[in-house]
């Protein structure tokens, strides 16, 4: 099975179980647009547990805020975005298809990679045990070529996009003949820029309205609440504000499922720091938040850091966090250093004094930012992606099964009684009540035994717990884990002990602060 087809089948079985829609469905949909299931968004939520717990409960320098999403349309333009919030944009004459010009350059970088790879698979199969690859990728003809041209590419291309040369950007499509996948043609407009922002009118009448924006981030409601935090928190640098809230970015392409999406959802922390050390805190952060996503077991080599070619306006450092999507490496989060740009604008677009009082230092100044941005959806999509495993088993069968980690699954446990008679769904009922107000659990009597395992495997329901007759005698039940399919007998009394232990966010904390 390909990538491409194995990522269609996740997509399919999103909606099928309950995880994803596209929104407005009954209306044929609306472009990159979707609404979280019942399943959806109890992993959501999760999620934005995991990171609010890991930033304020982990940390007792960061404290969280709720900002609005309209905000006064001054901060945007002391952001930067109003004026400076643009992708570059290419259009193909033939399709009529709208592209981003960065992203058809860093597809064909990818591209030349994949080529790199199935050389190396190639003499892997010609020389077996003999074969060593970094002997390989040093001395071959055809992968040093590869590699030449590709350097070539990105220093032009990452120089083209720090000195804003659209006309460069657009060659650079041509000479490395770069096609619409929908045309098949490189008949491709000139490179202009397109902003981002979505703007509507606040106000009773259209005269007296007023233009406002929704927010394209999330940073800058932390920004501008900078000193209404720290001092009714009293707090001392080096401090973070960590928000979790809605964005809105108007994508010229909007692809991938849930990865690039019109509406979506950051969890974003800034943490101000004294100037000077903030490379010190980035490289910290960097570290910490990449232990944060290793935490969950999909695998240290499926993540990587990319360092920005083009840093922002406002940063001197920038880094992400990718993790290996079924469409390759793909940014999750980001952790920047912006300096001192968001609070020195805003010190001056407002006219207020935004500086911290330093006792140590006997001076005040505007402090230094290091940012952590991570999307939502886009880790919601990168555990669906690791997650997903199609199985066959020994007896020749085959399933589904989600292998979420334990402490992210929408569903804790599944409780069955083995028929629905018997008296066996009444202690069923009991199991529920007594584990409900701590865990998501549900109650399942329809079908087989079999087929009830198969659907919780299908999403992602780390225990089954099974009441059969003898739980009538021996006051115990069988619990089947998920991903081994092994099960054990339990008493029912120690049951809450060992769900607990295994959901609980505690172990994943445990390994980042290791």
């Amino acid at each position: 099975m390909t990538q491409e087809e194995l990522f269609k089948k996740l997509i399919a079985h999103c909606k099928e179980y309950g995880f994803i829609f596209p929104s407005s469905e009954i209306y044929d949909g609306l472009g990159a647009v979707y609404d979280y299931g019942q399943n959806g968004v109890e992993l959501k939520n999760n999620i934005k547990s995991y990171w609010w717990d890991s930033m304020v409960k982990l940390h007792e320098n960061i404290v969280g805020i709720d900002a609005a999403i309209f905000m006064h349309p001054r901060v945007w333009e002391a952001s930067g975005h109003v004026g400076a919030f643009n992708d570059p944009l290419i259009d193909n004459k033939d399709s009529k298809k709208r592209y981003r010009a960065d992203v058809l350059v860093e597809d064909w970088m990818a591209k030349q990679e994949e080529k790199i790879q199935k050389e190396v698979e190639k003499a892997r199969k010609r020389f077996k045990e003999n074969f060593n690859e970094e002997q390989y990728l040093a001395t071959s003809p055809r992968v040093l070529e590869i590699k030449e041209k590709m350097e070539a590419i990105h220093a032009r291309f990452a120089e083209a996009l720090n000195a804003n040369n659209l006309d460069e950007l657009k060659q650079i499509i041509l000479d490395c003949e770069i096609v619409c996948p929908i045309s098949g043609t490189r008949n491709w407009t000139d490179v202009r820029q397109f902003n981002l922002m979505f703007s509507t009118q606040m106000g009773s009448t259209a005269d007296g309205a007023n233009t406002v924006y929704l927010r394209p981030e999330t940073a800058q409601g932390i920004f501008v609440n900078y000193l209404n935090v720290q001092k009714t928190g009293r707090m001392k640098l080096p401090f973070g504000i960590a928000q979790i809230g809605k964005a809105f970015r108007n994508e010229i392409v909007a692809r991938q499922f849930i990865f690039r999406m019109r509406e979506f959802e950051q969890m974003e922390m800034q943490f101000f720091v004294q100037p000077g050390t903030e490379m010190q805190w980035w490289n910290e952060w960097k570290n910490t938040r990449m232990a944060w996503h290793r935490a969950l077991g999909f695998g240290d080599e499926n993540y990587r850091f990319h360092d920005h070619d083009k840093l922002a306006h406002y940063a001197n450092a920038a880094t992400d966090i990718e993790f290996n999507f079924p469409f390759g490496f793909k940014e999750v989060e980001g952790i920047h250093s912006r300096t001192d740009f968001d609070l020195g604008r805003h010190q001056e677009f407002s006219g207020k004094k935004i500086q911290y009082f330093d006792p140590e230092r006997g001076e005040s100044y505007v402090p230094y930012v290091v940012e952590t941005s991570i999307g939502v959806d886009r880790m919601f999509l990168q555990i669906m992606s690791a997650a997903y495993t199609e199985e066959k088993l020994e007896n020749g069968e085959e399933r589904v099964v989600l292998r979420i980690p334990a402490a992210l699954a929408p569903t804790k446990v599944a409780v069955m009684p083995l028929v629905k008679k018997d008296g066996l769904p009444e202690v069923a009922r009991k199991i529920i009540d007594d584990l409900k107000y701590d865990y998501n659990v549900v109650y399942d009597e329809k079908d087989s035994i079999g087929k009830r395992y198969r659907r919780q495997d299908a999403i992602g329901t780390p225990f089954c717990v099974t009441v059969d007759h003898d739980t009538l005698t021996d006051g115990m039940v069988t619990v089947r884990h998920r991903d081994t399919m092994q099960q054990e007998r339990i008493k029912i009394e120690d049951l809450r002990a060992m769900v607990d232990n295994e959901v609980s966010f505690r172990n994943l904390f445990k390994t980042i602060k290791a």
